[in-house]
């Protein structure tokens, strides 16, 4: 198992955990928490897959994902009340998620010739989209639209990786560096409470 293969599978571990939580919180039977985990933590994948026409699925095609899930809301159901208060492992293993989902689906989106813009838009979407169907199925404003940048750092990230594909750059720096960069934004805006600027009035009204 190599380096990157284990963040994912981390990644869609926290991203199940997070979809499970907003879900027991919702009052959801066993069978809509283990929906919301699933759609939560590889849904941004499956809808780029879908997307580029890629097969098989992301998830279909490795079992480790479905038995990650699985195993998710298992400790979740087990250990809800210790895991509540985890909210900075959970942010660290959230924001490793978004930053592996984001230079993965970019990277699968470039084998496909995909022009690099497009190839960026679909990592954003690996790696945000989850969490707007999560949120979609249980009545809530997706995230991404009113508050955190998280999607605004992928982009960032992504670009850099699109860089980077210009300089003789080791491919494990190659990935790192990126991924760091998601990472550092994230925190900050986190941390700071950033948001991006609202549309209240017309620009050249009163």
């Amino acid at each position: 198992m190599n380096i990157i293969y284990a963040l994912d599978i981390a990644g869609t571990f926290a991203f199940a955990i997070s979809g499970a939580l907003v879900a027991i919180k919702k009052d959801f039977d066993i069978f809509g928490v283990v929906i919301i985990a699933f759609v939560t933590a590889v849904g941004g994948g499956m809808m780029r897959d879908v997307l580029i026409n890629a097969h098989p699925i992301n998830w279909i095609g490795d079992i480790n994902y479905i038995w990650t899930i699985l195993a998710a809301v298992g400790i979740t159901f087990l250990f809800r009340s210790r895991i509540a208060p985890l909210r900075k492992t959970m942010f660290l293993f959230d924001t490793i998620g978004i930053s592996v989902f984001t230079l993965s689906g970019l990277e699968k989106a470039l084998t496909y010739d995909l022009h690099p813009f497009l190839a960026l838009v679909m990592g954003m979407i690996s790696a945000v989209f989850g969490g707007v169907i999560r949120d979609v199925l249980t009545r809530k404003v997706p995230l991404i639209f009113k508050k955190e940048i998280y999607a605004s750092a992928c982009l960032a990230g992504g670009v850099v990786y699109l860089i980077l594909m210009n300089f003789n750059v080791n491919k494990n720096l190659h990935f790192i560096i990126p991924a760091i960069v998601i990472f550092i934004i994230r925190t900050v805006v986190v941390k700071y409470k950033l948001e991006l600027p609202k549309v209240k009035n017309d620009v050249l009204g009163k």
